[in-house]
């Protein structure tokens, strides 16, 4: 199976890890990945409250270097939620709207590129692993069961919502990481709160309201006696390991929960070491918990994921604050 790839700029910074166990898993499971030529950032969440019109040029370019670029199917893979949703977003509104298409084909002309709206599917990697790959696929190159490890399964609030194009799983209760986690031979722990939001950037707006939003579902996954937290999204894995120090400082809480990728634990069960999938540069140790299924994470840890400063992160600024 051939598909385009979008990695985003998440996962060639913080989420490398992402990256590398993405690609790991990828070579027994039949998937070959074609990487974009030149792709841009997609813009996250904020460039399109201050010029919409801008936002979806700079997302659909991505769309039209992969209907350039793809011979074969034309489907490109993000690994990132936000990533995911713009692109799928985008597509959807070009489509609907003639007027946004045809400005936004104006502004990629300078590029000399063009979309045509509906020629590239986005899909997340989790559907291409649920709908193409299928559990039964997976379950079949597991050699080390995760057997006795508590898995919460974090969705966040992008990936079944709303749900542009194509739903590949439930809006409000989904499950199609649960089910790849059976398949991996982990316990699954079926808490309420897999699908509520991390609060997103919110730690660079109001430190209260994102620590709260943290706090919840952490203890929600307290609650359930989990092991380790295991997530599909670059940013919610970034504020649940980064900031979970600061919600037991602020709430007096002692949290000591993992939050690792989808992708480290299908790499885990299929046998490669913790360091070929980027286990140990999580800021929360997950030694402990892997301990259970009897893996060993490097002790020389030569970085460690370093939490973003304000000033680090490249946040939007309205016309009178520049």
């Amino acid at each position: 199976m051939k598909y385009g790839y979008y990695p985003g700029c998440s996962l060639e910074k913080n989420a490398a890890s992402y990256n590398m166990s993405t690609l790991a898993v990828a070579k027994p499971l039949g998937i070959e990945f074609q990487e974009l030529e030149d792709w841009n950032c997609c813009g996250a969440t904020e460039y399109m409250t201050l010029n919409r019109m801008a936002a979806y040029a700079l997302i659909t370019r991505n769309l039209a270097l992969a209907e350039k670029q793809l011979t074969d199917g034309k489907q490109v893979a993000a690994p990132c939620s936000m990533c995911f949703l713009n692109m799928a977003k985008a597509d959807h509104y070009l489509s609907e709207d003639a007027t946004l298409a045809k400005n936004v084909n104006l502004a990629l002309a300078a590029g000399d590129l063009h979309y045509t709206p509906g020629s590239v599917r986005a899909r997340h990697l989790l559907e291409i692993m649920i709908e193409d790959i299928g559990v039964e696929a997976i379950a079949s190159k597991v050699t080390k069961p995760l057997s006795g490890l508590k898995v919460a399964p974090y969705y966040g609030c992008l990936i079944t919502r709303p749900g542009y194009l194509s739903k590949f799983d439930d809006y409000e209760y989904p499950t199609s990481l649960d089910k790849i986690m059976k398949g991996l031979g982990a316990t699954v722990v079926d808490y309420p709160m897999k699908a509520h939001c991390c609060g997103g950037h919110m730690t660079q707006i109001s430190q209260a309201v994102a620590l709260e939003l943290i706090r919840q579902l952490l203890q929600n996954a307290a609650e359930y006696e989990a092991d380790i937290i295991v997530t599909l999204c670059p940013m919610c894995q970034l504020n649940l390991d980064a900031y979970q120090g600061d919600v037991n400082r602020f709430f007096k809480t002692k949290y000591h929960i993992p939050v690792l990728y989808f992708t480290q634990m299908m790499g885990l069960a299929f046998g490669f070491s913790a360091g070929e999938l980027g286990i140990g540069k999580e800021l929360v140790d997950a030694r402990q918990a892997l301990a259970k299924i009897g893996v060993q994470v490097p002790e020389a840890e030569p970085t460690k994921k370093k939490k973003p400063s304000k000033e680090e992160l490249p946040m939007p600024r309205m016309p009178e604050e520049s």
